[in-house]
């Protein structure tokens, strides 16, 4: 890839899922699932979660904190957590969307932040400490939102696909594990590294969305931030077009200084 220009891949088959190899850490590579998979490919084990009726799970997403013994799963308009150490319910969030709930993730750095987005096109961030009410919420897609996905590395980044085609990437700082950048002492900069007094004064950085992708002509059903490279990620659509972007070079240097 050259500059920020996307590279874009045609498929022949009908896709709806993407994940990247996560076991790769030298090259970029992305697995790519068609309407050709069978559901009961390689099953390697399954188990019950205890809970009131016949619950038909549209999402899930283990947590990556608590020794990964915690998962939140999505049915209908509920999110819910398990420990499945007891495979007994930890937090029910009741109406976190007004209509399905369509996906789920984890803030990497943050241990009881979690991502939700549904078909009220609206995207949600939780505590689960407290899930009264969200602490965040996003409103820039016109159509259902199908995936969520924090940066690895930089959590204040937020990928969302949607059914309007588009891809948006947004910067979450307040809610992020560095809502004020990256905190340096004046104590350990240099006469010409110190900074100047309107410097100082600045406010810390707003969220905001960063870029709004359109090499989509279908409804984008999966996105996700390459495990090798954390400035770049892939977005799928149900037309088998895959498409490869990287977050652009001010932001990332704007993150990195």
């Amino acid at each position: 890839m050259e500059d920020d220009a996307p590279v874009i891949y045609g498929l022949e088959f009908q896709a709806r899922a993407l994940t990247p190899q996560t076991a790769e850490t030298d090259a970029i590579r992305f697995l790519v699932g068609t309407q050709s998979l069978k559901y009961d490919n390689q099953l390697a084990s399954s188990a019950s979660l205890e809970g009131k009726g016949q619950l038909k799970f549209t999402s899930g997403r283990w947590s990556p904190h608590h020794n990964c013994t915690q998962v939140a799963t999505a049915n209908d308009t509920a999110v819910r957590g398990w420990d499945t150490r007891s495979m007994s319910q930890t937090y029910c969030i009741e109406n976190a969307h007004g209509q399905l709930v369509r996906d789920l993730d984890f803030n990497p750095n943050k241990q009881y932040y979690l991502a939700s987005c549904g078909d009220d096109c609206k995207v949600k961030f939780w505590d689960t400490r407290n899930v009264t009410e969200p602490v965040k919420t996003l409103e820039e897609h016109s159509h259902w939102v199908w995936n969520v996905r924090y940066n690895h590395s930089h959590d204040q980044l937020v990928l969302t696909g949607s059914s309007d085609s588009r891809v948006i990437l947004s910067n979450m700082v307040s809610i992020s594990s560095e809502p004020f950048g990256h905190l340096v002492d004046d104590d350990d900069l240099s006469d010409q590294e110190e900074r100047r007094p309107e410097e100082k004064s600045q406010e810390p950085p707003q969220d905001s969305v960063i870029a709004t992708y359109e090499e989509h002509e279908d409804s984008v059903y999966a996105v996700d931030w390459s495990s090798a490279d954390p400035w770049l990620f892939a977005s799928l659509s149900y037309d088998g077009r895959l498409v490869i972007n990287r977050v652009p070079r001010a932001l990332k240097y704007h993150i990195l200084l």
